[in-house]
Parts: C-alpha cells; structure tokens; sequence
C-alpha cells in the first residue's frame, strides 16, 4: 500500500493485480474455484492460504481481491471484505461480533433495514440494543455503560441528513470499550475521515456511490486486519455473504472516476439547495452544505462538504409531494441514491414504509419529505426541472 498516494491517484492504481499477460485493465476472474498443483498443496492452502492464493470464489477472487485492497487504502484501514449488498456489510459487520447477552447502542435516525436487523434480528438472538437521539452526545453518554460491546450509527442520517459527530460518540465508546461501527454511505469514501475521527469499522453499500451507474449491488466493510480476518471473514465465508467478481469488477472501474464524480455531485447539491431555499411551496430545505442547517459546522469539519445528497419538505403534504414528482422531467423516481442520474424518492411511502407514524415523525420523516439524490446532469438543468414541478406542486 502505498500510503502517501492522493486520492484519485489511489482510486486507479491501489490493489491492482497483473496476470502473466500484464493486461492494462483489471482482469476479471470468473470461476467459482482454483486449480493445485497437487494435493499437498491443498491440503497447505486449506490449513493457511498465501497473501495472493485462492480457494473458493465464497472466500476469496482475485478480482475481488484488488477491490477490497483499493477502498481499504482509500478509506485508510488495514484491509476490507467485499459483500453482496449494503445490507450483508452491516448485518455481517453486527452479527459476527455479537452474541446473546451483548449490548449495543445505536442512533435510532437510521435506514429502514438497518433498522430492522437491529430492532428485529438482533434482538430475536439475545442481544440488547439500545437507541438514542444520535445528535444528542448526553443520550450516548447515559447508554454507553462499561461492557457495552458496540456502538452504531450512520455518520449522516437517511433521509434527514442528521450527522453525528464521529469524534465525540468514538471517545464516549472507547471509553467504555466499545467498538464504533459507522455506516458511511452518505458520506461517501470521497469525503470520509472516519478512521481518524475514531470509528473503527466503516460499511458502505457500494450500490451507491462507489458503482455509480445504477449497475450492481455491492456492500464493504473496512476496518483492522484482525477484524476483517478473524471476526468478519469467517462468518461472511460461511454464510455466503461475499461479492461476486463480475461486481467487483465494476466497482473497480467505477472507482477510477469516484473522486470526480462525487465532488461534481456535492457541488452540484449545494447549488440546488441554495435555489431552492426560501421558495414558497417549501417549508424547509436540509442540506448540510448550507449554513442554514443546524450543522453546518460539523459537516464542514467532518467531511468538508454538504455531501451529494438534500432533502426539503413541499407544505402540501404527500399529495403536493405526488404532483411534484409526477412532473419531474430530467430526474426520476426511484429509492436508490448516489447514481450518475439524479433520482427523486418520497421516504415516508417508500424507503421507510413500515415504520409506525410517531417514529416517523421523531425522525422527521413527514408527508411532503422529498430526499434529492443529485446526479451528473447540468446544475441549472436540475434546478429548472425542480422549479417548473415546484410550480404545479
């Protein structure tokens, strides 16, 4: 790993691997499993495998290999495991550390299933969770007690953009030796300081920002050697959590452009944000990139940026909500985010459904809640197009 690499420089050239062929691209390596030599040499690579040997595609590929080795030096951890989805990188980051008995203490503003591994899942198996107001430092101060096994929360909240300061609630579990586990995906690998604000595991779904084009699902976990080998890896190998090379692959070369495409995204958002601030059919624009928002400062010292994503709340309720996504021209409706294109979704009727109403409403997840996820087209075409629904919202 070569540690004093900028970043665009290490989102091309990290963890790259050559075949005896010295292919320019990443090669892909499509093969569920790997040929010995001879039957000693299993029988060595089955009781300990070599830094570059392989066994099973379950346990490890090549491909995946270089994937996993270029977000753990962009992240600055130690190493990573790359999983199916978003969702099997945090339920595999929880499940494989926990066990009944266990307590954790996570910030209750959090995606729908996250929530539901830690509500559901968890707790079916004997573990204690414990939520808490993930802004308010005095609530995690009164749930981390000693013997509390981990902490978890997403850095910038789904759909509100609520952000947590890292810093402050990493010192508050490690002061009771907990482990901070920090879903990172609003954040995005670009702006991320995480490991050296003090979390100590970072998930992502790499659905999101790292793919880019709306192609394929993925999800990472980076954080120690020690973690991802000897607590991670033998649960998601055994489980059958891992990502597919093909996956992989793409990621690989959606990384090359990440950098690029997310500050153009960032920049973009705030220019929007900025316009539609004020205008009469809103009664709020969130966006931390704003100094309006109630952290702005945080955000700034945490990332740097607002991030690539705003979300602003239509006084019509859901049914002025409806008619402004039903008049969107260039952006489109869909529950993903962090796509080249810019997507539109309606939180309390899709992506958190099925929470009960007076949960919603704790995390502000009201009728007119519209999240913006802002893409790569022209800034004022985007701003047109949110102004001429704005008009018949």
């Amino acid at each position: 790993m070569t540690k004093d690499w900028k970043t665009r420089t290490k989102l091309v050239h990290e963890g790259t691997r050559r075949s005896q062929y010295g292919e320019m691209a990443e090669a892909i390596f499509l093969t569920q499993g790997f040929v010995y030599p001879d039957a000693e040499s299993a029988e060595a690579r089955f009781i300990k495998a070599g830094e570059d040997e392989f066994i099973y595609a379950r346990y490890g590929n090549p491909t995946t290999r270089m994937f996993e080795e270029r977000i753990a030096a962009l992240e600055g951890t130690e190493d990573a495991f790359a999983t199916a989805s978003g969702m099997a990188a945090v339920s595999g980051a929880l499940t494989s550390m926990l066990r009944a008995g266990d307590h954790v203490v996570s910030s209750r503003a959090l995606f729908g299933s996250c929530l539901y591994i830690l509500e559901e899942v968890l707790t079916r198996y004997g573990v204690k969770v414990t939520f808490v107001d993930g802004a308010d430092l005095d609530q995690w101060r009164a749930a981390v007690v000693p013997g509390t096994k981990a902490v978890f929360f997403e850095s910038m909240s789904n759909p509100t953009l609520e952000l947590i300061d890292i810093t402050a609630v990493s010192a508050i579990a490690h002061a009771a030796g907990a482990l901070v586990i920090c879903d990172n995906v609003f954040a995005t690998p670009v702006f991320s300081r995480a490991v050296e604000q003090g979390a100590d595991v970072i998930v992502y779904s790499t659905t999101k920002h790292i793919d880019g084009q709306g192609r394929a699902l993925g999800g990472v976990v980076c954080a120690s050697r020690e973690f991802i080998r000897k607590t991670l890896e033998p649960y998601m190998k055994h489980t059958g959590g891992s990502m597919s090379p093909f996956t992989a692959w793409m990621h690989l070369n959606g990384m090359a452009t990440l950098d690029l495409r997310c500050r153009a995204m960032a920049d973009a958002a705030k220019d929007i944000a900025s316009a539609l601030e004020g205008h009469e059919k809103l009664s709020r624009v969130v966006y931390p990139g704003l100094p309006s928002h109630k952290q702005h400062a945080l955000a700034m010292a945490q990332m740097g940026s607002g991030g690539t994503l705003l979300a602003f709340d239509l006084k019509g309720g859901k049914e002025a909500a409806f008619r402004f996504m039903n008049a969107l021209e260039i952006v489109k409706i869909s529950n993903n985010l962090g796509d080249a294109k810019s997507i539109a979704t309606h939180p309390a009727t899709t992506t958190h459904q099925r929470l009960p109403q007076d949960q919603k409403d704790v995390l502000g997840i009201t009728p007119g809640l519209i999240r913006l996820s802002v893409g790569l087209e022209d800034a004022g075409d985007l701003t047109s197009d949110l102004m001429q629904a704005l008009s018949v919202a």
